[in-house]
């Protein structure tokens, strides 16, 4: 089973529950987690990894050259670049590669044949280890100013598929990014099941809206976890939303200081602070997860 956990903002604990949730299945499930969130990367930080075993590079991104000898400086590709990415420094007109997209207008308006030309540079890197608790963790950082995130979740996700079939792995539980951008989209496309995550707040209801449309374009189940549940107790709109859309809750976390005590040990909070509120809470979820989902 494929099961994705997403929330459509960040900063609702989603990381923190994916954690927790893979810890406590670990022992009873032969699992794969993956880290879908290539901008920023943090699973790794929750499980105390310090090293990579394996690292494959995502080469796909294209950004501009100038030829400088080749080079008349008419000044038409700074002027028709719809990202400002090309500037005139020290006498001669220089691409910024951080912010350019490979669009390729430049190279088309270019006067001057093969004065431009489009070269493809590294998006990124895939990569992988085995935790200290024993399954094997995929995770990926995309470059600074680079596109195909999206691609760099189907790598993980490719390798992760591969994975399970050599090493006979049942589940992936894939954490994803916050947003419904590309990378999400990747993370939610061919799972099983998405556990969306939200905290009873307008701007968190709003979010998880909009990732739960996505949900529903791939046809998926899902469920709903409340976390920091008693932040806001006046607010009833995820619980309305949730009543209206038919999405079962899984649980409902309290807020507790153990969650960043526990991200300072790099630790998971169960694992850190068995007794805490927030701990019995997602024992909870973990058990109802493994009744109706996993069963």
């Amino acid at each position: 089973m494929q099961l994705v956990i997403a929330s459509g903002k960040g900063g609702v604990g989603k990381s923190t529950i994916t954690s927790s949730l893979i810890y406590l299945l670990k022992d009873r499930y032969k699992l794969i987690a993956i880290d879908a969130d290539a901008d920023a990367p943090n699973l790794d930080l929750l499980f105390g990894v310090e090293g990579w075993e394996e690292e494959k590079e995502l080469v796909g991104a294209k950004v501009a050259r100038i030829n400088q000898d080749r080079c008349v400086k008419c000044g038409i590709c700074m002027e028709r670049c719809p990202y400002e990415c090309i500037k005139f420094i020290d006498g001669r007109y220089v691409v910024n590669e951080l912010t350019c997209e490979g669009c390729n207008v430049c190279r088309l308006v270019c006067p001057v044949e093969d004065t431009i030309t489009l070269e493809e540079v590294r998006s990124g890197i895939v990569r992988k280890t085995t935790t200290k608790y024993g399954f094997p963790l995929i995770s990926a950082q995309l470059d600074v100013g680079r596109p195909n995130s999206g691609k760099l979740v189907t790598e993980e996700k490719n390798w992760a598929k591969k994975i399970m079939g050599e090493e006979g792995i049942k589940h992936m539980i894939v954490d994803s990014a916050a947003g419904i951008g590309c990378q999400v989209i990747a993370s939610i496309g061919g799972a099983d099941v998405a556990l969306l995550v939200a905290e009873p707040t307008p701007a968190s209801l709003s979010d998880v809206k909009r990732v739960y449309r996505v949900v529903q374009h791939f046809r998926e189940p899902a469920y709903l976890i409340i976390n920091k549940a008693d932040f806001n107790p006046g607010f009833r709109g995820i619980h309305a939303f949730a009543e209206e859309e038919g999405i079962p809750i899984l649980g409902e976390i309290p807020y507790d200081r153990a969650i960043p005590n526990s991200m300072m040990q790099m630790k998971p909070v169960v694992e850190a602070f068995p007794d805490s509120k927030a701990s019995k809470a997602l024992k909870e979820i973990a058990k109802t997860v493994e009744e109706e989902i996993l069963r």
